[in-house]
């Protein structure tokens, strides 16, 4: 009765500016993402308010791949959560836990080793492996799938000596449901002549 978030939310996606500009014209789809490590499951992946998070993530994954003619760029685009499998509320994060036993017992019955979570967190096999865990137990239960997953995560550097806070603290949304993306738009420069409400 308490658990829904605001219909709709904005996330931002970076990308190279190629892929942005095709997708704002309704030329291209973004492509979900089906890494065996991906932090939040399988899906489409948004920052949560935070275009310049996902700026830094395409500076980044272009220089991973060193691309020469890449300019990295971000798309924003109004998600609506929908059914979300939200990792900050107490009830889901006991699903998470019932997914984990799940995979536990699975792998016990078929004799083979969970996976692990490996560099320092950045490669979330486990987290990855458990979040597709409690996808399929619902589709086997004939429950109504998750759309979206919404996760926090503290990434990073300490913000300062012996801070709670790291520089790349960020919230991520997973889109599993591409219906739950409304639309697409390309990131403003703001008007420094007015406030921003």
């Amino acid at each position: 009765m308490y658990s829904s978030y605001p219909s709709y939310i904005l996330g931002f996606h970076g990308c190279d500016l190629s892929i942005a500009e095709r997708v704002i014209c309704g030329e291209k789809v973004l492509n979900p993402s089906a890494n065996d490590y991906d932090w939040l499951g399988h899906g489409i992946y948004f920052w949560e308010n935070d275009p310049e998070r996902a700026l830094q993530f395409a500076k980044e994954a272009a220089r991973r791949t060193s691309q020469k003619n890449s300019h990295p760029a971000v798309i924003g685009a109004v998600v609506d959560l929908g059914a979300c499998l939200n990792l900050v509320e107490s009830k889901n994060l006991q699903l998470l836990k019932v997914g984990y036993e799940t995979l536990q017992v699975a792998g016990k019955t078929s004799q083979i080793s969970l996976p692990k979570n490996k560099s320092g967190g950045l490669l979330r096999h486990l987290d990855c492996a458990v979040i597709e865990t409690v996808h399929n137990s619902r589709e086997e239960e004939d429950l109504r799938p998750f759309d979206t997953v919404r996760g926090v995560f503290w990434e990073g550097d300490e913000l300062y000596p012996n801070a709670g806070f790291k520089e790349k603290n960020h919230i991520q949304i997973c889109v599993r449901n591409p219906n739950c993306i409304k639309g697409f738009f390309r990131i403003q420069t703001q008007n420094r002549t007015y406030s921003i409400p």
